[in-house]
């Protein structure tokens, strides 16, 4: 989609950040509003169409993480992005679990932030569509059908989980997932508090597609978070992962 077609809703209680981000996301094509607090956020979603909302993890009255709850079941569609505090790991793990899509940490570049706001944007420009039968990503090439692996053309054998866990991660290629969702996810509801068990699947999984598994190009870790599947072929992508799972915790 054009920016010129992409309604961005900015909410912050800030009057200059928030006016700041307005005029710079105008400038770049796109159509903005704004929204002082929780309250003026989810009367908006409510009454007009919104693609993306920019939302600020610390505002008075209802917070980020609450707001961000409301927005998601009243415009299911739309985009989430927060903005957090510099190390707020916390409330990143928060704002993921309450259904955000991505979130940018300030101070933050502008760059950035329109490179993130356009990845949350090619995964909800519309409805879902069925995953694609086969994933590229650099030089990986994965058959959902045959589940089955390539690299470089080569077959790279992988067990049950670790197609599984490879497969769901490509399927979300940019988003930061929290360990407890890829653990009840793969493993069952019963899980989620076991993040040792899958740092255990990624350093394997890692040894099998990363050229040097202790500078990971695709399976890249989120500091206390989870992870983040990246194609490192894709000029956007964003550099904020940690090479080493020890940096997990």
């Amino acid at each position: 989609m054009p920016p010129s077609t992409i309604n961005v809703l900015v909410v912050d209680d800030d009057p200059a950040f928030r006016q700041g981000l307005r005029t710079s996301l105008k400038a770049g094509g796109y159509l903005v509003e704004t929204a002082r607090n929780a309250e003026e956020a989810l009367e908006h979603v409510r009454e007009r169409p919104v693609d993306i909302v920019l939302l600020d993890i610390n505002m008075p009255g209802i917070s980020g993480i609450e707001a961000c709850s409301r927005i998601r079941a009243a415009a299911p569609q739309a985009g989430i992005v927060m903005l957090t505090v510099r190390d707020s790991e916390d409330d990143k793990v928060l704002a993921l679990e309450a259904g955000a899509d991505d979130y940018v940490t300030k101070p933050f570049r502008l760059r950035e932030l329109v490179a993130r706001l356009r990845s949350v944007l090619r995964r909800t420009g519309g409805e879902w569509a069925p995953p694609a039968p086969v994933i590229h990503a650099g030089e990986l090439e994965l058959d959902l059908e045959r589940r089955s692996l390539r690299k470089a053309g080569k077959i790279i054998h992988l067990s049950p989980k670790e197609f599984e866990l490879l497969s769901f991660l490509m399927q979300h290629k940019d988003v930061p997932i929290t360990h407890a969702r890829i653990l009840r996810t793969i493993w069952g509801p019963e899980y989620g508090d076991e993040p040792d068990h899958l740092r255990s699947y990624a350093k394997t999984l890692r040894k099998k597609i990363e050229d040097d598994p202790s500078h990971p190009r695709y399976l890249l870790t989120e500091p206390w978070v989870g992870y983040r599947f990246q194609d490192p072929s894709h000029k956007a992508a964003t550099q904020t992962a940690c090479d080493d799972d020890e940096n997990d915790e």
